[in-house]
């Protein structure tokens, strides 16, 4: 039996750029694991937000800001996501180098789906049994695991 009493907030800033039926993102919110949002304002600017591009490497002391206001991955092309990082958070954080395992990226590194980037940071920040529930929906999710040692 899982341990979900400690249950994070899930967002995922979607830009409706992906293929629907290969988004992992509309995937987790129809399982109401997430929820897709279209902006980052009121108390979402405190959470953390993952960007490749960030100056900070998640880490397990961000777990109190996840708890208190969430967990935002973005889902949009490169191109937009470099102008959304001129925007001012100040909890943008970055994965460390992981393979991707999903079938459109497979072997590739740090070309994540947004259900693999919110699992490997539930993991990295000790929300084991929701990024095992993250990728339990995923019939590569296994492999994401094993691949990046989580």
């Amino acid at each position: 039996m899982t341990n979900l009493a400690l249950i994070p907030k899930l967002y995922c800033l979607h830009f409706n750029e992906c293929e629907p039926k290969k988004c992992t993102a509309t995937k987790l919110n129809r399982f109401n694991l997430l929820k897709i949002i279209k902006k980052v304002k009121g108390n979402l600017k405190n959470s953390i937000i993952l960007n490749p591009f960030a100056q900070k490497i998640i880490s397990i002391n961000d777990r109190e800001l996840i708890l208190r206001y969430g967990l935002i991955v973005i889902d949009c092309s490169w191109k937009k996501l470099l102008k959304l990082t001129e925007l001012e958070y100040n909890n943008y954080r970055k994965l460390p180098s992981l393979m991707a395992t999903n079938p459109v990226n497979y072997g590739k590194w740090e070309k994540l789906s947004s259900a693999e980037a919110l699992a490997a940071a539930l993991f990295i920040t000790n929300f084991y049994d929701y990024g095992n529930l993250i990728l339990s929906k995923f019939p590569w999710g296994i492999q994401f695991k094993k691949l990046n040692n989580f």
